[in-house]
């Protein structure tokens, strides 16, 4: 089985190729900005390397969110427009399970984003458990919710404005794609961002 895994959701373009068990090829690299102008050019760059062509991919993984969102939207745009051309299964996950999946230690695993405003995106996996589901929190409720709880790490590579010690998050091509690739597919029409809080405009708005 051959994976193709997106992730667009931070400064950073995340993405690999699993073939049987196997990373053949992978990027992390932060591009900042001009994000949308590589993206789908690395992408193909890994195909041409690896003497691949599309449609000898036999699923797409995806991260949906939360994170930047136009980030966001980058990684689905491709990964819908490649699954529905070629009609190849897709499948997503949110940023911060696959941050969570990748950590090697046995602590209670604690995602963070900085959403902002004393605001974080994070949730809590506990033994491959999801004791909080991924959502927009306070920090000072994240925090309260972690009381009852030992032995757990932040995984992050933001920075934030409050006190906080954190792991940074380093993919784990092979991990993340062996937990999710017999994950349900979706139509990709009905695949969107999962941002998880209105955006600004939205906000705005009401």
């Amino acid at each position: 089985m051959r994976v193709l895994y997106i992730d667009t959701s931070s400064s950073y373009l995340y993405t690999a190729i699993v073939e049987n068990n196997k990373v053949i090829s992978s990027i992390s690299e932060e591009y900042g900005h001009s994000l949308s102008e590589v993206a789908l050019p690395k992408i193909v760059s890994m195909f041409k390397n690896n003497n691949l062509f599309p449609k000898d991919i036999d699923k797409i993984i995806v991260v949906s969110g939360p994170g930047s969102f136009t980030g966001i939207r980058i990684g689905i745009t491709i990964a819908k427009v490649y699954a529905w051309s070629l009609n190849i299964p897709i499948t997503t996950i949110t940023s911060l399970e696959a941050m969570a999946v990748s950590s090697d230690n046995s602590k209670i695993h604690v995602p963070i984003i900085n959403a902002r405003r004393g605001y974080v995106y994070a949730a809590i996996f506990d033994d491959e458990q999801i004791s909080l589901p991924p959502q927009h929190i306070k920090y000072s409720e994240l925090i309260h919710q972690l009381e009852r709880l030992d032995n757990y790490e932040f995984i992050s590579n933001d920075e934030f404005d409050f006190d906080i010690i954190t792991c940074p998050y380093i993919p784990n091509y092979l991990k993340i794609v062996n937990k999710y690739k017999d994950k349900n597919n979706f139509n990709p029409h009905s695949v969107n961002p999962e941002y998880l809080k209105l955006t600004e405009a939205e906000e705005s708005r009401l």
